[in-house]
């Protein structure tokens, strides 16, 4: 949560976000029309790249260069992508393909799986905890957890009774959140034993669709955002874990008695019973958006940023203490011409128009003799340079061009 990738109809952008005050704006691109996916590899040159032009093409640079490093087409359109320093996922409707991200070879392609037409998947970013997570069945809310690093299915969790909406894992990949498509209860389960850690309500006045669903990087907090104007933050702490001496209270004591219960009650009453309420909440000005959330520490205090399909990026106080009402402190417009501007407080929406489909990918045939130059933080390795291992997991890094895989044309 460092950065900020945008897709728009004439390209795409890449925003930094260390800074509260000002929004520094890292790159632009106005080569490729109609940008619907954006990913960038943390904060290092490497991006992904896919178009409503070509939207079975997905198109890897390393942007500081100005160079592609290699592209792969598919026999449909690609929906969602995801990557961290050991795998490259690409998620069509009916399959996923993983690539190591090091040579950008194809290591795998999960073929046996339900139609997934939102593209839903999530990937660990902690690349020694390769899971990717992603629907196992289009009429309930079945996760299907497989592990990116020994290519082999690590179990199904039953996490909701209807189809699932909303995947994310924490940092480290020891947790998973999801949301059905009601959005009303949204659950916490251990990696990669698949076990129930926390239930938290939304609310039950309404279903809404969740658009977001995000950890903070110390795992602590759980923000959810949807079609609506409020975005809620759940703590994740267990009320039944032993706290040093705490004073006997009436409250206390009540909540000794509730949590000595649930050992006696039906499950399904019993997780009625350990459900949260939001420990913050934040109220957006507008609803009915498509709109993206994080929580991240900027300037040394943690932060709610949310950005939305009409672009802009709104920054709120998070008190990681009492939580309550989050304060808007700064909106940023993301769509300005060149250097970003500092906003007026006119009303509130950022970027990230993701749209989707459905994909096969075609291998080539075509031998490879030659290498690209691998990427890094610096501006790119040299050809043949081993790339710096802070910005991938261990060993040389060296991505073969496009000789190796050459566009498919269909």
């Amino acid at each position: 949560c460092s950065s900020l990738a945008i897709g728009t109809t004439t390209g795409y952008r890449l925003f930094s976000l260390s800074s509260v005050e000002q929004l520094d704006q890292v790159h632009e691109s106005n080569e490729i029309p109609d940008v619907y996916i954006v990913e960038r590899l943390f904060s290092s040159s490497l991006v992904v790249v896919v178009s409503h032009a070509k939207p079975q093409q997905m198109n890897v640079y390393h942007f500081k260069k100005g160079t592609e490093i290699c592209n792969y087409s598919y026999s449909s359109n690609i929906l969602s992508i995801r990557l961290n320093r050991q795998r490259l996922v690409v998620c069509l409707e009916e399959s996923i393909y993983i690539h190591n991200i090091k040579d950008m070879k194809l290591l795998k392609t999960i073929l046996d799986m339900p139609p997934n037409t939102t593209g839903l998947c999530a990937l660990s970013i902690n690349h020694a905890n390769s899971y990717l997570a992603y629907p196992g069945s289009a009429t309930s809310g079945e996760i299907a957890l497989y592990d990116g690093n020994t290519l082999k299915t690590a179990c199904t969790i039953p996490a909701h009774d209807g189809p699932l909406a909303a995947l994310a894992f924490n940092s480290t990949g020891s947790k998973l959140a999801s949301a059905s498509e009601k959005g009303t209860v949204i659950r916490v389960f251990s990696i990669p034993g698949g076990q129930k850690l926390y239930e938290f309500r939304r609310g039950m006045k309404r279903y809404v669709n969740i658009s977001s669903l995000v950890f903070s990087m110390d795992s602590q907090f759980l923000c959810a955002s949807s079609n609506t104007e409020t975005v809620h933050i759940f703590k994740l702490e267990h009320l039944t874990d032993s706290r040093p001496e705490e004073p006997p209270t009436w409250s206390g004591y009540m909540g000794k008695m509730f949590q000595a219960a649930t050992n006696y009650l039906p499950a399904q009453v019993s997780g009625m019973m350990n459900q949260d309420r939001a420990f913050a909440t934040v109220r957006l000005n507008i609803s009915g958006q498509r709109n993206i959330c994080a929580l991240s520490t900027i300037q040394k205090l943690p932060r709610l940023l949310a950005t939305t399909s009409d672009g802009h990026l709104y920054i709120y106080n998070l008190d990681p203490q009492d939580g309550g009402e989050c304060v808007l402190i700064k909106k940023h417009s993301l769509l300005g011409s060149g250097k970003m501007e500092e906003n007026k407080e006119n009303d509130l929406q950022p970027p990230l128009p993701q749209s989707y489909a459905a994909t096969v990918a075609r291998q080539s045939t075509v031998p490879s003799t030659s290498t690209m130059p691998g990427y890094s933080e610096d501006g790119g390795a040299l050809r043949g340079e081993v790339i710096p291992e802070h910005e991938f997991a261990t060993g040389p890094v060296c991505l073969d061009d496009e000789n190796e895989f050459p566009p498919v044309s269909i």
